[in-house]
């Protein structure tokens, strides 16, 4: 027997339906479980971002996380600062948490007052280089990409590396 106030249970999934950005007035569909990423796909995704920002003349410190947060892989080469291992994390945990770009998501919360609160939560980080990691509909992790030269550069070789991914 469900005790639950009609209004709690309505004002429930209006907010469910928000965060998913999808419709209240439809159910969303249950996806089908994915395969979740292992250390062999993060060393693939790692030397895909890579590749692609070498291209650029560029080298980057590369984190992955799985589908629950955890840090698969991190790494850097010298010529890069260490406090970019930890900012390329924040950028995988934050893409992977919210399941969007961080790009696009720190741009969105900057011009918007009521997302903007978003830059004070301690694990998310909201600059270029995260990207979440998808299999059909699902998210199984993401990649944080930092020390590129900027946040374009940051996006375009995270971007590369989850595309890889795709069969």
């Amino acid at each position: 027997m469900n005790t639950q106030h009609p209004l709690l249970s309505l004002r429930a999934g209006l907010l469910a339906a928000l965060l998913a950005g999808t419709s209240a007035a439809a159910p969303a569909a249950t996806p089908a479980p994915a395969e979740p990423i292992d250390l062999a796909a993060a060393e693939q995704l790692a030397r895909a971002a890579r590749a692609h920002c070498r291209a650029l003349g560029k080298d980057i410190a590369v984190a992955v996380v799985d589908a629950g947060g955890q840090t698969l892989l991190q790494s850097r080469p010298t010529s890069v600062g260490p406090h970019n291992l930890e900012a390329a994390r924040r950028k995988a945990f934050t893409s992977l948490s919210t399941r969007q770009p961080t790009l696009a998501l720190g741009r969105a919360a900057r011009s918007q007052p009521d997302t903007a609160g978003l830059q004070y939560l301690p694990e998310l980080l909201l600059l270029g280089g995260g990207q979440p990691l998808r299999a059909g509909a699902g998210v199984i992790g993401a990649i944080g990409v930092a020390g590129g030269g900027g946040p374009e550069n940051d996006d375009a070789c995270a971007l590369a590396a989850a595309q890889s991914l795709q069969p």
